[in-house]
């Protein structure tokens, strides 16, 4: 903050508004679109990781894995997300502490469920209560990447088998016929040429999950909506610098902040659709052998 903000009564608008732009509240504010950001580039991987495993398990001929497969995709398919947005951070939270009061509070004699409190030892609390504060914040934001990877995991897990059902049983067929094993026709064949097929669902899947990093708000994140309606909110002259309500403003930032990385997500997928589908016996790839051949024409 600038020197002259001291006194904000005695600015000038401009001044009064660099100094409102530039308060650590602000710039708390500012950080947070690094945290949604961040929050995505950690959660898609590691969901479409999950989902490839459980697609990959869902097809296995070792029925116990299978069934565990279409189980975890059928499971989260037809539960809420926002119940498992809250579900999963709790019952993991509470399951480590229990068993870390087991392992460290051996001598703990009271009950560990309380009427509707859940109370472990001290010694026993993730994180501990004389952690720093951006251990409580990774804390947190591990869980909300948690959350969002087993639920949108499911989500991917049915667009590959969709896309794996999609390629033509013929080619895997001929696979077998030159010798190669189950194994190399899934790693040589399957795989490489299923990723045409689930790239539109994996791009419709991606948006919803730009559309839901709004949830961190419910975990507890102070993510960008908390700031949005925290720093909008109607001010009164306790606070150092009194507004109206300004939230109008402050979603409207969001919303053009949402809008071009869903926008800028778009012609990523484009221009992906058209690098995979090249050679590819699809329709898009039909499409571009003959624009290419056209093209070579005129």
């Amino acid at each position: 903050m600038f020197e002259y903000c001291a006194d904000p009564s005695l600015l000038s608008d401009a001044r009064w508004m660099m100094c409102y732009l530039t308060s650590p509240k602000h710039i708390a504010f500012y950080y947070s679109f690094g945290t949604v950001l961040g929050l995505l580039a950690i959660t898609a991987p590691c969901a479409l990781l999950l989902g490839f495993g459980g697609a990959v398990a869902a097809r296995s001929l070792f029925w116990p894995l299978r069934i565990l497969g279409k189980a975890y995709t059928s499971m989260v398919r037809g539960i809420p997300d926002i119940v498992f947005f809250l579900f999963v951070p709790i019952a993991l939270d509470q399951g480590l502490e229990w068993l870390r009061h087991h392992a460290k509070c051996s001598d703990w004699t009271e009950p560990v469920r309380q009427g509707n409190d859940f109370v472990v030892c001290p010694q026993a609390k993730l994180p501990l209560n004389s952690a720093d504060a951006w251990v409580h914040d990774a804390y947190s934001v591990f869980l909300a990447v948690l959350a969002f990877s087993i639920v949108f995991g499911a989500f991917a897990a049915n667009v590959l088998i969709g896309a794996m059902n999609a390629v033509p049983r013929t080619q895997i067929e001929t696979a077998g016929a030159y010798g190669m094993t189950r194994r190399q026709s899934f790693w040589r064949i399957l795989v490489p040429q299923m990723w045409v097929y689930a790239l539109p669902g994996l791009s419709n899947l991606w948006q919803i999950l730009i559309k839901a990093t709004p949830l961190l708000f419910l975990l507890g994140i102070e993510d960008i909506v908390y700031w949005a309606r925290e720093l909008g909110g109607s001010k009164t002259r306790t606070f150092t610098y009194p507004h109206p309500d300004w939230r109008l403003y402050y979603f409207l930032v969001l919303l053009v902040f949402y809008l071009a990385l869903t926008n800028l997500s778009e012609r990523f997928f484009q221009r992906m659709m058209t690098r995979l589908s090249h050679g590819q016996a699809t329709l898009g790839g039909e499409a571009l052998r003959k624009a290419g051949k056209g093209g070579a024409a005129a």
